[in-house]
C-alpha cells in the first residue's frame, strides 16, 4: 500500500446489519476478482480475503468468503507478494 494513500472504506450489508471494512487491495486472477479487507489499517487486524460472485453483467458486485483452501493460498499470496508488508495468516 501506498505509503500517503488511505484504503477506501467499504460497507457490506450483512445479516447482523451494516460492517465497515478498508479495501486493502484488489487483484483480479483466472477472471474472477478479489479483494483483501481489514478492519483497522494499522497493527494486527482482522482481515478477509472475498471473492466477487455476482454475474459478470451485474452493476453490483457480491462478495463471498473463499471456501476453497488452494485457491486462497494462491490469492493470499498474491496480496502479500504485492504489498510486501503484510503477513496473512488463517485463524
Amino acid at each position: 500500500m501506498e505509503e500517503n494513500k488511505k484504503p477506501e472504506k467499504i460497507i457490506f450489508e450483512t445479516d447482523e446489519g451494516p460492517s465497515e471494512w478498508y479495501v486493502l487491495d484488489q487483484t483480479r486472477i483466472n477472471g474472477c476478482n478479489y479483494i483483501l479487507v481489514a478492519d483497522k489499517i494499522t497493527g494486527d487486524a482482522e482481515c478477509m480475503i472475498l471473492k466477487d460472485t455476482a454475474p459478470d453483467e451485474s452493476k453490483e458486485s457480491v462478495y463471498e468468503e473463499i471456501e476453497d483452501d488452494n485457491e486462497l493460498d494462491i490469492v493470499a499470496g498474491m496480496f502479500e507478494e504485492s504489498l510486501g508488508d503484510i503477513e496473512i495468516r488463517g485463524d
